[in-house]
């Protein structure tokens, strides 16, 4: 339809039923995602009372996949295998799924807890989890993978020293230890500004380590303090806590000046960005590539700002463990002999 020829309200309109129909497929998504598994827990359910009763093993449930899918052509997710995921699913969660969180999320969720986690508190902590953030398949995968439940709030931190005791508790749970950055692509002698430059490149999976609620604000923060300049590495705001989070980065080993320096940057961000009225009290975490526990402890102690120190890791390139140049040379060579190829190589990549 022509611009000019709508009638006056009509965009309004429009743009409201696009959310109306938006919102209603998701009411319907959910409600066939919760049949479709309430479906599967009851079949689970019905085999784990034959093979109880009746020793039901796994040939019977094969029969038995045969036979839905004989009846049932149209449908998809009646095979042996999955009858036997059906089971699985119907003795982890005892009760009707229906009624319980597992049954917001898809089943290739729930196959994945299913497959991953052995513990049901673990499990029921990761669908709840998913269920909040929305997590997809694989990120749920990822997040098991890097034991996501058992680095989440792990990071020693002086909160309850220099935070009120509720503040101090939702502080610590933005911290992690250790961080995993393993989308960086960066060598093992990398430097900080290295560092800094992959976490920003990668902002968003950067943000999705960090964890729901982040948001960046910037990297090299300048601060003038009498005519001297100051740089924090990265600046974050957390929106759910209403606060600012700076973030120093350190490639080496933990030292007790860097709790210093950062407590200074907690300081300038309080004084000159912090509006208390409308903002929680700033904390501050430092990186680094590995610590002493004890070390820090005491480090932690004589802070006067909030801050916590965590480790991170990410997956290394050593150059070290790089075929040269040479011997990239060598191989080409070899494999081209027959076809009388020159391999000639330039100064600089000789000298790479």
């Amino acid at each position: 339809m022509n611009a000019e020829l709508q009638p006056s309200g009509y965009g309004e309109l429009l743009s409201r039923l696009k959310q109306e129909v938006r919102a209603a497929q998701l009411r319907a998504h959910r409600v066939v995602n919760t049949e479709l598994l309430t479906l599967y827990w009851t079949i689970g359910q019905a085999i784990l009372d034959r093979q109880s009763s009746e020793g039901w093993g796994t040939r019977v449930i094969h029969r038995l996949a045969d036979d839905l899918r004989t009846e049932f052509p149209e449908m998809r997710g009646f095979s042996g295998r999955n009858l036997q995921y059906m089971a699985s699913a119907a003795r982890a969660w005892p009760n009707p799924i229906a009624q319980q969180p597992a049954a917001q999320l898809p089943w290739g969720h729930i196959m994945v807890l299913l497959d991953r986690l052995d513990d049901q508190a673990e499990r029921d902590w990761y669908v709840a989890a998913a269920v909040e953030h929305g997590w997809s398949r694989n990120v749920l995968l990822n997040q098991i993978k890097n034991r996501l439940r058992e680095r989440e709030g792990a990071a020693p931190s002086n909160f309850s020293l220099r935070l009120a005791p509720a503040d101090s508790e939702l502080a610590q749970q933005l911290t992690r230890d250790p961080y995993v950055f393993d989308f960086l692509d960066i060598t093992a002698a990398a430097h900080e500004r290295d560092l800094e430059h992959g976490l920003i490149d990668s902002l968003q999976q950067t943000l999705s380590e960090f964890g729901r609620g982040f948001s960046f604000v910037g990297r090299q923060v300048h601060f003038d303090v009498d005519g001297k300049d100051f740089y924090i590495d990265l600046l974050f705001f957390h929106a759910d806590q209403v606060r600012y989070v700076v973030v120093e980065l350190k490639i080496g080993s933990f030292e007790p000046q860097y709790a210093g320096q950062l407590g200074f940057y907690v300081s300038l961000v309080e004084d000159q960005l912090r509006r208390p009225d409308r903002h929680a009290p700033t904390v501050g975490i430092l990186l680094c590539a590995e610590r002493s526990d004890r070390v820090v402890r005491y480090a932690l102690a004589s802070a006067a700002h909030p801050i916590a120190v965590a480790e991170y890791t990410f997956a290394t390139r050593d150059r070290a463990e790089l075929p040269t140049a040479t011997e990239l040379a060598d191989v080409v060579d070899t494999v081209l002999l027959s076809d009388s190829v020159d391999i000639a190589l330039t100064k600089d990549q000789k000298d790479d």
